[in-house]
């Protein structure tokens, strides 16, 4: 996933797609917690992909904001 895909989709789909990627964030972390983790790479993807969708939702929030 990156930026340029993200910027094509709805607020709607990214608010969605950030619900699922910090549902799937909580359970690697309950997955490492228990030691049943098997890819710890995982997290960190998970992690920046859920920040590139809140980047794109805050600056189209700021330019929402700016234009009106």
């Amino acid at each position: 996933m990156n930026a340029r895909e993200l910027r094509d989709r709805t607020p709607d789909q990214l608010r969605d797609q950030l619900a699922e990627l910090k549902k799937e964030a909580f359970n690697l972390r309950f997955q490492k917690a228990s030691g049943q983790l098997e890819n710890t790479a995982r997290m960190r993807v998970v992690r920046r992909n859920a920040a590139r969708v809140l980047t794109v939702l805050n600056e189209r929030a700021a330019k929402a904001a700016q234009e009106s």
